[in-house]
């Protein structure tokens, strides 16, 4: 799953925790759901600000997952850095709403 996937999906949980917190009558359960689906959104926001580390570590990712081929290490790297820029992307529309 690359950076977007994982951020998109934790933006769709994010949303359905606090849809279900406005459906709960308990008032101590409602604040427990909305502060899960906060911290959803802060995983969302870490997810989207990666380290060189991270970039690193996902274009190894895509280049074990293409075969290890020699002398493609720029297009995985910059596939890795257009996978954080999407997911980015996607924290940003998700702070708009």
């Amino acid at each position: 799953m690359d950076q977007r996937q994982t951020v998109a999906s934790l933006i769709a949980k994010a949303h359905r925790y606090r849809d279900l917190a406005r459906w709960v009558g308990d008032p101590e359960t409602m604040q427990r759901i909305s502060a899960f689906a906060e911290e959803l959104k802060q995983r969302v926001r870490a997810l989207a600000k990666p380290t060189e580390d991270q970039i690193r570590a996902r274009a190894r990712e895509i280049w074990e997952e293409n075969g290890r081929p020699f002398g493609r290490e720029e297009e995985f790297w910059f596939q890795a850095e257009r996978e954080f820029r999407e997911a980015e992307e996607l924290a940003k529309e998700m702070n708009d709403l």
